[in-house]
Parts: structure tokens; C-alpha cells; sequence
């Protein structure tokens, strides 16, 4: 299992839906974006150059926020 997917385990396992998508940029570059949202009407979406720099990035802002409300 690539690390990845294990933090997109927890997220779907803590409610959150999550998708990931890449795509190019303007300077030809792949980027990657991943999102997660609940049905409480939080959601975030953050881009990196890597998927599991994306997962990471998601991952630590929900916890951020989960720490501040």
C-alpha cells in the first residue's frame, strides 16, 4: 500500500469524501489536487508536484483546523 493511500484510509475513515486529480500546468509541469469534504459543509483542496506531498498537505491542514475550532 503506498503511503498515500494509507492517509486517504484515515481520511475516509475520520467522514471525509476525498478525490485527487492531476493535472499540467502552464509550464507543462504535472500538478496534483487533492480535496476532502464532509457533510457538514467543511472542505479543503490543496495542489503539490507529487500525490503523496498532496495527501500530506490535505492531511495536515484538516488536523490544523480540526485544532482551531
Amino acid at each position: 500500500m503506498k503511503y498515500w493511500e494509507i492517509i486517504a484510509d484515515r481520511l475516509s475513515k475520520a467522514g471525509w469524501s476525498w478525490g485527487c486529480v492531476s493535472a499540467v500546468d502552464c509550464n507543462e509541469r504535472t500538478i496534483w489536487i487533492a480535496g476532502a469534504h464532509r457533510d457538514d459543509g467543511r472542505r479543503f483542496v490543496v495542489h503539490a508536484d507529487e500525490k503523496v506531498t498532496a495527501f500530506l498537505e490535505l492531511e495536515s491542514t484538516i488536523r490544523a483546523c480540526a485544532e482551531l475550532a
